[in-house]
């Protein structure tokens, strides 16, 4: 029943809508043509048919018949053909207009379609009404193309000018997602908006007043305040302004109003509408891209501060809150818990990872449930969670800690007929605010998950601040010796991917990066990067690894000159502690000076997130090493805190655009978007894009659109042992 009675009311309100532009353009009528200057009418029948549907089109006739009867008296004859004319006229532009796909009313795209299915609704309109009128008599034959020409720009001018602003009123969803997913202008400036605005059209008045043959050079004035808009607020706010604006200006001009001259000649009229049909579209078109951009940026930041597989924080923007908690002044006591749950590998292994994915999703539900209202909950990886617990003393966080692991201890995750249920592990550390540092803080919660889960699992660890005497140092140190151990017996093994160009002109020879491997030497397990890494940056032996790596590269290109030849790029992997350790970039320079392989070939990836730690240090070790000749690439760009704002503060050559993205350019807009941004932002500071994790041939053929410049990933080849991979024939331009 108010499903039914809000029809009717938005029913009757478009009829409403549409007598009041009527009833306004008849003020407009004039000249040998006898065409209203000005059909608001017509924005508001593209709007409202464009919105609820081709059913809704009879709200058009409905109130074009209103019109003739209260306000503008038409002989008989003539009626059927006006009715007609903007009956069928919006039914043409709304069909052009909804044949294309995406009817997002915030984008360019759409923008510039509506204009497009305005002009086929005018150009339709005009053509049926100006016949109505010459076969009804008000108008002779000679006066048809004037006709024509007023009828089909007055059309057009009430859609660039009115439909944006009907549209976007009527779609609440799009009123809503502006609200919640950018940021505009504060109130204080959209105040000091309204006032310049008014003055504008006062100023404008004034101007016209005292008379001259440029008065209709004044609407600059507003036009300037409406491209403010469109830069600093909502695409409904722009709109309105514009639909103001061309109002008043139209009513104005069209009735000799404030000193403007009505248009005495057809040509006049012409150039009056086509220059305010200009002056309506594009602030209207600027408004949709400066939202878009906004848009795409909130939800880069949405990305990076966001779990997308739990919804839940990520690590960094769990990091940037914790921080926040622990510098506020006269907080209670609070505890950080890691929480990592146990044997989950099981259950990729034996279940798929789409499984353990389900089951994740479920523990991060668990965890959300449990949480008190002020407690702050991340997923900082994999399968291990942080939790920040709000006022409460570590015999109550141990407690919390405890009721959260039997709820995880009883959950089941239905997957394929069968029942999975785990465990977890919790390290506890209470903490004062200004008591500890986060990293120190997180060092040791992380310290007493791992003593937990060498206890067996499914416990709690508590810690404090000065408290080894929980943490068994022995069980911490298992991964060091294990790493320290394959560093002794060189058991890290090369393995080389092709990066290949996406168009003709780019640099010929092998462009590849160096990906590392690690072979334990008790069970020859060739374990990836994944496994072990976190484990040697914890305990500072990346910069160890990257030595190791570096110098097995450039031994064994030494050792084979002919395949040396042919790299052209050849990528290594740096990690974080590279950047600061203050002798890496000695041992690069001594080893770059007794072998033969040229700097200029050597490109080190650094990761987004490594960088901006120290954007400073990171760019004096840029610029050091690019005086030994070295290249530098960007690695999981678009995956940091908010990229765009270091980009050009870092001198790198290549932009890796990380894989997330390109495995969901086929199904996700946004990330085709984030894909095509970095792109974009890539080739305007003069350097190049590279795809990684390109899988498919329509990936390759969407990012060789899209104009990027390289791509890496297993559909053009699998990583291969160094040897393996120099034996076959360089990879060219990827056709």
């Amino acid at each position: 029943m108010q499903q039914t009675q809000r029809r009717i009311g938005l029913f009757v309100l478009l009829v409403a809508l549409y007598v009041a532009g009527g009833a306004y353009a008849t003020e407009l009528v004039g000249g040998p043509a006898q065409v209203a200057l000005f059909w608001p009418a017509s924005g508001i029948a593209l709007a409202g048919v464009m919105r609820f549907g081709a059913r809704w089109a009879v709200f058009v006739p409905i109130g074009g018949l209103l019109v003739h009867l209260l306000f503008a008296p038409v002989p008989l004859a003539f009626l059927p053909w006006s009715l007609a004319s903007n009956f069928i006229g919006v039914l043409v532009g709304v069909s052009l207009l909804k044949r294309a796909p995406g009817n997002d009313p915030l984008t360019v795209d759409f923008g510039l379609r509506a204009l497009l299915g305005g002009m086929a609704m005018a150009v339709t309109s005009a053509l049926i009404g100006t016949v109505g009128m010459v076969q009804s008599g008000m108008i002779a034959l000679d006066a048809l193309p004037s006709a024509i020409s007023l009828w089909f720009l007055g059309d057009l001018l009430g859609v660039a000018s009115i439909a944006p602003a009907t549209l976007l009123a009527l779609a609440r969803r799009e009123r809503r997602r502006v609200a919640d997913g950018t940021s505009y202008a504060a109130e204080p400036e959209q105040l000091l908006w309204n006032v310049a605005m008014a003055s504008s059209y006062l100023l404008m008045a004034w101007g016209a007043s005292l008379g001259g043959n440029y008065a209709l050079g004044l609407v600059a004035l507003p036009l300037g305040i409406l491209v403010w808009s469109a830069l600093r607020f909502p695409p409904l706010h722009t709109a309105m302004a514009v639909a103001v604006t061309m109002l008043l200006v139209a009513g104005m001009a069209g009735m000799a109003l404030a000193g403007y001259p009505a248009p005495a000649h057809t040509r006049d009229s012409v150039s009056l509408l086509s220059f305010l049909i200009a002056v309506a579209a594009l602030p209207m078109i600027l408004s949709f891209a400066m939202h878009q951009q906004r848009s795409s940026a909130a939800s880069l930041t949405q990305r990076a501060n966001t779990d997308p597989l739990t919804g839940l924080a990520s690590r960094s923007a769990f990091e940037e809150q914790v921080r926040a908690a622990l510098a506020e002044p006269g907080a209670p006591q609070m505890a950080l818990a890691y929480l990592d749950l146990d044997h989950f590998k099981l259950i990729n292994d034996t279940a798929s990872h789409v499984a353990g994915d389900s089951m994740i999703r479920g523990i991060a539900g668990v965890i959300e449930a449990h949480r008190h209202r002020d407690d702050l909950v991340a997923r900082t990886g994999g399968d291990e969670f942080a939790l920040l617990l709000r006022n409460c003393t570590p015999m109550v966080a141990e407690d919390r800690a405890r009721a959260l692991l039997r709820a995880i201890e009883g959950y089941r995750c239905g997957w394929d007929g069968r029942m999975l249920a785990t465990t977890a592990s919790v390290g506890l550390v209470a903490c004062q605010p200004g008591q500890g540092d986060y990293a120190q803080l997180l060092s040791q919660a992380d310290a007493a998950c791992f003593t937990a889960k060498e206890k067996g699992g499914n416990r709690v660890c508590l810690a404090s601040l000065d408290g080894g005497e929980l943490l068994d140092r022995t069980a911490a140190m298992k991964w060091v010796v294990r790493i320290r151990e394959s560093l002794e017996h060189h058991a890290l093994e090369l393995h080389c991917q092709s990066i290949v160009p996406l168009r003709a002109g780019l640099q010929s020879g092998r462009h590849f990066e160096v990906l590392l491997r690690l072979r334990d030497p008790r069970t020859g397990e060739l374990m990836m990067p994944g496994r072990f890494m976190p484990a040697a940056e914890r305990f500072h032996l990346g910069t160890r690894i990257d030595r190791e790596v570096i110098s097995q590269t450039l031994d064994w290109l030494d050792a084979n000159p002919e395949a040396a030849a042919t790299a052209r790029t050849c990528a290594i992997n740096l990690s974080g502690d590279a950047l600061i350790d203050d002798g890496f970039i000695g041992f690069v320079a001594e080893r770059l000076r007794r072998g033969g392989f040229p700097g200029d070939r050597l490109c080190f990836e650094i990761t987004e997130t490594s960088a901006v730690r120290d954007l400073a240090r990171a760019q004096r070790f840029i610029t050091e090493m690019r005086g030994l000749g070295c290249r530098f690439a960007l690695d999981d760009f678009g995956t940091g805190f908010c990229s765009f704002n270091y980009v050009q503060a870092l001198d790198v050559d290549y932009f890796k655009i990380d894989g997330s993205f390109v495995r969901d350019m086929d199904t996700s807009p946004l990330s085709l978007a984030v894909v095509r941004s970095i792109n974009e932002i890539a080739h305007v500071l003069g350097k190049h894009s590279i795809a990684e994790h390109t899988e498919s041939d329509a990936q390759r053929r969407a990012l060789a659109a899209l104009g990027v410049d390289y791509a890496q990933g297993h559909a053009v080849d699998r990583p291969l042992p160094i040897a393996t991979y120099f034996a076959a024939p360089p990879r060219g331009f990827w056709q």
